[in-house]
């Protein structure tokens, strides 16, 4: 890669990758040795074409209508209706991110040269990335099986000058957008329509997304629970390393180590090491919580950048083969969404557990909520309680999409993954544990301020950047705005905490 493009292959991509071209807007470019791989598995395309033999996709139906036979003059129709048709969405539009994530996964998957399109199509998805075009894909459709159709359909559709694109909030009929960029409509060639909407973009986008999203919180949430650890004199003994050696789990320890080296230097942790047996489990055992969560999405962004480099359309084509299989099943990504929502819920409810406990006087030795002269003032009473409500949520969200599946397509497609649904959960469930993870920092803070000690050179820094902006609670004012400046600021550490937890 250079410094204006990315390239991309349809075998290399990462997250960094994704991550730079999906967020921070990186103009994305194809080599002339992909080109070729793509032309190749075009020419076999057309050769299996011109043997007269029956071709899903290319001279049949589509699902069960797949022994309807398509006259050879009426293929190119054939690809344009399947859009039109499979254009079924429903629901509010998936965020502008979501969508460039499930185009660069489509793109780079057709990158492969397994899929029998055409370099124009791959090239015509770049257009769209690198003119930061944002066509219209409503949330729900895809069942996650014969790929994510709706969602992918509802972006060709976009990309033929049919659909629709968002601009500067509004959805507008995409010819006009187009019209006036003046970029041309696409014009779909045999089974590219088929090659484009038959994979797991979808999910594959929307999860990797979400678990870079995961991966900043769990880093935030590492850097709150030092606080509270701080503001309740806990003891770091449990967090020695060879404590931590004892268990062969690579999460535990990553996290056991950030917690022992942060908490270095603090006198309320000294006087919790001399006076402490040992700590609840929320403070105790967050290294081996959020340890296993850490091993979770760590395990989803494998699995994940493994699909993104993979062709998962229907059929596939290997020089003369041609060959109808079920790469397109979401099952793979399905289930590692659903794993990463179970271990983001769990953690958020170590979270809540920690912010009860720093606003109990009788279990964290400081004034009742938080405040001084309680009673006239209520404190931080309530923030656990929407902590607690955020948890909730999070809990009803947190059931496997994966878990349930229902027949399709006249019971051709007979099991189906419903991915769609469960990478797209993820974005509220992430949205819920920052929220809870901005709150736990409001009030270890306040407590770290109400037991005036001395604490670790982090917690010095963290509390320093964060009271610029977030002021001690003299007496009661309305804390969500507090909690909504935490989350702001929350972001100019979180690199920090990252760069030395994850890289």
């Amino acid at each position: 890669m250079d410094m204006e493009f990315v390239e991309i292959d349809g075998f290399t991509m990462n997250v960094e990758m994704f991550y730079g071209i999906v967020v921070k807007r990186k103009k994305v470019k194809i080599s002339g040795i992909t080109k070729e791989n793509v032309q190749k598995s075009r020419n076999s395309l057309q050769k299996l074409i011109m043997s007269g033999n029956n071709i899903y996709g290319v001279n049949t139906g589509f699902g069960s209508l797949l022994n309807r036979k398509i006259k050879p003059e009426e293929e190119k129709q054939l690809q344009v209706n399947l859009i039109r048709s499979h254009s079924a969405g429903y629901g509010e539009p998936l965020s502008e991110e979501k969508v460039r994530g499930i185009m660069l996964v489509r793109a780079n998957s057709l990158c492969r040269g397994q899929s029998g399109c055409t370099t124009g199509l791959v090239e015509k998805i770049l257009e769209f990335l690198n003119s930061e075009i944002y066509p219209y894909v409503p949330e729900f459709g895809s069942v996650g099986a014969s790929g994510d159709l709706a969602p992918l359909s509802h972006i060709l559709l976009a990309m033929m000058g049919e659909g629709e694109i968002i601009e500067n909030g509004e959805r507008k009929n995409a010819s006009e957008i187009l019209g006036k960029k003046q970029i041309r409509p696409y014009e779909l060639r045999e089974k590219e329509a088929l090659a484009f909407n038959n994979g797991t973009a979808a999910i594959t986008g929307i999860g990797m997304l979400e678990t870079i999203k995961a991966k900043q919180n769990i880093a935030l949430a590492t850097g709150s629970a030092i606080l509270s650890m701080e503001a309740l004199g806990a003891t770091k003994k449990a967090f020695t390393p060879w404590v931590l050696k004892a268990r062969d789990q690579p999460g535990q320890a990553r996290i056991g180590s950030a917690l022992y080296s942060r908490l270095d230097g603090s006198l309320s942790i000294e006087k919790g090491d001399k006076n402490r047996v040992q700590d609840a489990y929320t403070l105790r055992c967050t290294p081996q919580v959020f340890g296993a969560v850490l091993d979770t999405i760590n395990y989803a962004e494998s699995v994940l950048i493994r699909e993104m480099n993979s062709t998962t359309d229907n059929p596939l084509i290997n020089g003369e083969e041609y060959i109808s299989a079920g790469n397109f099943h979401g099952e793979p990504v399905a289930l590692v969404c659903d794993f990463l929502a179970i271990a983001l819920t769990d953690m958020g409810n170590m979270i809540e557990r920690r912010i009860a406990r720093i606003t109990d006087e009788n279990l964290s030795g400081l004034d009742a909520f938080l405040v001084k002269n309680n009673g006239l003032n209520s404190g931080f009473m309530l923030a656990q309680y929407t902590a607690a409500a955020l948890c909730n949520r999070n809990k009803i969200l947190a059931y496997p999409g994966s878990a349930d599946t229902i027949p399709t397509c006249a019971n051709q497609e007979d099991h189906v993954s419903m991915g769609a649904n469960s990478a797209n959960k993820l974005t509220e469930i992430n949205k819920n544990v920052n929220r809870i993870v901005s709150t736990e920092y409001v009030l270890a803070l306040q407590g770290m301020d109400l037991k005036k000690d001395n604490y670790s050179p982090f917690s010095e820094m963290i509390r320093n950047k964060a009271r610029k902006h977030v002021t001690f609670l003299e007496e009661d004012r309305p804390i969500y705005k507090d909690m909504d400046k935490m989350q702001l600021i929350m972001r100019d550490f979180a690199e920090e905490i990252m760069k030395d937890l994850f890289y």
